[in-house]
């Protein structure tokens, strides 16, 4: 055979044994570029993204400005109680009269300026080109004045200082603006670490996709803060005006000093702790009374007091400390010093003695204590909202039993000190009051009469019910749908305002609508209708409302609608992303694919690179966070999620919402209870490989997974019960094993007593399991969770022989794996993992 056909033979018999990943030339500089640039790419290319009102004295109109993208808007006033929105003034004519009076050319869909006022009908003021200006609309004339314009408000939740972020909630966005006269710098903070995201020049403004609770701040050129803000949802605005001013650390609870609710109503006595016991203080002649002396350091009385509205009872609470554990890690490398600094602090884990509150009774008259049977409360977690009747005969609390199967309203007799349970909630798992948890006192007179709108998911639902003191429970929701949360009640009306999902069966469970209903649950009354998830924004006489609505493929639609019927009245804007789409943008694909029972709709979402090719088969990732506190799949729409910057370096990325995870039934929740391990994975892996079957453009024989913190702990479980699909995981910060990590969150879906399940869920009693390719990330300096638990993996990891790859991050804190470089090194795991190749970054 001459030598050179030979070599032609042995080259294509070599391309044909090539794995198909050498084929698509993945892990390129262009590649992590793209991703890099992504974020920046997107923004502001989504136009008449939202309705902001700012309402005018009579409450019933309202001014926007609308954004046309490029920056360009237009002021439209709305006129709600006839459902007409128009201009709120003649742009172009302002623009000429503001030339004529500035030499400034003006562009009339860019005036410069953001807010107006109408003093008057017929009188428009604002403040532009370092002036204050007042236009007559009929002649526009403008006339220079003394106009007090703030701007916008800020509507996301102002923070007096940096603090942990409130936990990891829905998609939203935080439109940040820079009214100051100077640049502002504006950081993403989790924990310790912090993460530049844009700079904002004096008069600009930037759409920042983020979650529901995170925590961003915003710094001038100086390096002072100017900001902090936290995330909520419905999106919302950070106005930066210079006007923020930090907060004092407020002391911690049960501190000397702390005297909350010490003196009585009227104002006769005042109650103090001397030396762990109770004193009583006559207020006019300074006599101190001694209402306890059996008080101890180990079982003292604390400065936490309920007075009685007729100032004759009064509640004390007293503890008997808990064990106070305490953690300790080393700083390494820590920027003040050149050797390492240890570093200890209090931190609670499952099975902990904790601290045990009661609740003590005093008459005030005879200055004697009465005794309270505490056997309806004798091993509590929490004891709060005490709350005593208007004519203090009885006074109630919540009782949560540790291990949260049993919540109990709990009522004491005023005069006796007997006790009766008032609403009595048990659960043969687990009661999620972290999330599920509501009680409101309808307001009346009566102790005998008393009632209370209560949360239960005692019919396999979360559902309103009211109770009253007789041991009545009436349902006020029903049916295979759950309830969200209340916006509102009127005691007087008897009718509540809620959210729910899943009450139309012809849209995405997920999807949040709002309803109002009465006490005796009729009369209900759908106050939303479109296709989405929605949020509400109510006019401020209660007659109308904005509804503005979205999916994670639909841009917002925000609507103006009756609030006594949800009538429509009119659409306001719809959000055009022409321009995003225009440049390549790959709206998130909504799949649903039957559970582990054949029967149970699961949802999750598929980002694909912008550069996507349906001809190409592409390796899977999946970003996995399956924490039962929540549903973590997207629901609204965004033109920014972080699994499409992973999916631009030549991924399929897909989020889903396993069994075990919350918003819908009892049963689908339950899956977690002291079974973490489980994370959803018989329904994630049926979920992808029936994607695989239904987008060929996805290769379930090539998947990965990566997520933090519980993520983490999920990442790792897929290559330890389910290595025989997931190929390659990366976990960082995770709570490996439940034991390790701290006490609320794993006591309230692994439950108390620590048993042998906790073992069983443990990545570290079960590491030896472990196949495939895993890359461990952690911060030295974690508070959220113990970093031992990540050391505790690799050390059962190298008694196994098992081979992975760990990154210590030096003074880093939790999620340390999500910056600039953790994720660099994420990025080239899987482009190594799955696409088998090296990545390219330098060419």
């Amino acid at each position: 055979m001459p030598c050179s056909l030979r070599a032609c033979l042995l080259l294509s018999l070599s391309a044909l044994l090539l794995p198909a990943a050498a084929c698509h030339g993945q892990g390129a500089q262009a590649d992590y570029q793209r991703a890099d640039a992504l974020a920046g790419r997107v923004r502001g290319k989504v136009a008449r993204l939202d309705v902001r009102p700012n309402w005018l004295e009579d409450g019933k109109r309202f001014w926007y400005r609308v954004d046309l993208g490029e920056g360009q808007g237009r002021f439209l006033l709305v006129d709600a109680e006839q459902g007409e929105q128009r201009p709120a003034f003649d742009h172009e004519r302002l623009a000429a009269a503001l030339f004529a009076r500035t030499n400034q050319p003006q562009v009339s869909d860019k005036l410069p300026f953001f807010s107006i006022r109408f003093p008057s009908d017929g009188v428009l003021e604002f403040a532009a080109e370092g002036q204050g200006w007042r236009c007559d609309l009929a002649t526009y004339q403008l006339t220079k004045a003394e106009v007090d314009l703030e701007g916008a408000e800020s509507t996301v939740r102002v923070l007096g200082g940096v603090r942990p972020a409130g936990g990891t909630g829905e998609d939203t966005q935080i439109t940040f603006i820079n009214r100051t006269e100077g640049p502002v710098s504006i950081y993403w903070v989790s924990g310790q670490n912090r993460r530049s995201y844009v700079e904002l020049e004096p008069g600009d403004s930037h759409v920042q996709h983020t979650y529901d609770g995170h925590v961003w701040l915003a710094e001038n050129a100086s390096g002072k803060t100017v900001g902090v803000y936290q995330a909520v949802s419905p999106p919302g605005m950070a106005v930066i005006d210079g006007s923020w001013q930090p907060r004092e650390r407020r002391r911690r609870r049960g501190s000397r000093g702390d005297n909350q609710g010490a003196i009585s109503p009227d104002e006769r006595w005042r109650v103090e702790i001397v030396d762990h016991n109770v004193q009583l203080v006559d207020r006019e002649s300074g006599d101190p009374s001694q209402l306890t002396t059996d008080g101890t350091a180990d079982d003292a009385y604390l400065p936490r007091f309920f007075w009685s509205p007729d100032s004759e009872k009064l509640i004390v609470l007293r503890e008997q400390p808990g064990q106070g554990r305490e953690i300790s890690f080393v700083e390494s490398s820590p920027a003040d010093q050149l050797q390492p600094k240890l570093h200890t602090f209090e931190y609670v884990k499952p099975g902990d003695r904790l601290a045990r509150q009661l609740p003590c009774l005093f008459h005030i008259k005879h200055k004697q204590q009465v005794p309270v049977d505490d056997s309806l409360f004798d091993n509590p977690w929490s004891l709060e909202r005490f709350e005593w009747e208007p004519d203090s005969s009885r006074f109630t609390f919540l009782y949560n039993q540790r291990g949260h199967q049993v919540l109990r309203l709990v009522g004491v007799d005023a005069a006796s000190g007997e006790t009766s349970a008032l609403i009595d909630e048990q659960a043969d798992t687990f009661l999620c009051y972290s999330s599920k948890l509501y009680l409101h006192r309808v307001a009346n007179n009566e102790a005998a009469d008393a009632e209370w709108i209560w949360m239960s998911e005692r019919d396999g639902w979360n559902h309103l019910y009211l109770c009253d003191a007789g041991g009545s429970v009436k349902p006020i929701t029903s049916g295979a749908w759950a309830v969200r949360g209340v916006d509102r009640v009127d005691d007087e009306k008897r009718q509540i305002w809620f959210h729910a999902g899943g009450k139309r069966p012809d849209q995405d469970p997920y999807h949040v609508h709002y309803y109002r209903i009465d006490f005796d649950g009729a009369n209900l009354v759908e106050l939303t209708e479109g296709d989405g998830t929605h949020d509400l924004t109510d006019s401020p006489d209660g007659q109308t409302y904005l509804d503005r609505y979205s999916r994670v493929d639909l841009p917002p639609v925000t609507e103006l609608r009756r609030s006594s019927d949800g009538k429509l009245l009119c659409e306001l804007q719809r959000g055009d992303w022409s321009e995003l789409l225009a440049d390549g943008w790959q709206p998130p694909i909504r799949f649903v694919a039957k559970g582990r029972d054949d029967q149970t709709d699961i949802h999750g979402v598929i980002y694909r690179p912008t550069n996507f090719n349906p001809d190409k088969q592409y390796p899977v990732i999946e970003q996995i966070y399956a924490g039962p506190h929540s549903a973590h799949v997207p629901k609204r729409f965004a033109p920014f999620h972080g699994g499409q910057e992973m999916a631009e370096l030549g991924f399929i990325v897909v989020q889903i919402d396993g069994m075990g995870t919350s918003h819908r039934s009892k049963a689908f929740h339950d899956v977690c209870w002291q079974d973490l391990a489980d994370a959803g994975f018989p329904d994630r892996v049926r979920w992808i490989k029936a994607a695989a079957e239904r987008y060929k453009w996805m290769d379930a024989t090539r998947v990965g997974v990566y997520g933090g913190s519980a993520g983490g702990q999920n990442a790792l479980r897929a290559l330890i019960d389910h290595g025989d699909f997931y190929s390659a995981a990366a976990a960082d910060c995770g709570c490996h094993d439940n034991r390790m990590d701290k006490v609320w969150w794993n006591e309230q879906w692994m439950g108390w007593p620590v048993g042998t399940h906790y073992e069983q869920s443990s990545n570290v009693t079960q590491a030896h399991r472990m196949q495939g390719k895993l890359l461990l990330t952690v911060g030295e300096l974690d508070r959220n969770v113990d970093p031992a638990s990540t050391m505790q993996v690799v050390d059962a990891l190298i008694k196994a022989d098992k081979d992975f790859e760990l990154i210590v991050f030096p003074g880093g804190g939790h999620g340390s794996g999500g910056s600039a470089y953790g994720k660099r090194r994420m990025r080239d795991f899987f482009v190594r993992n799955l696409w088998g190749l090296e990545p390219r970054r330098a060419e």
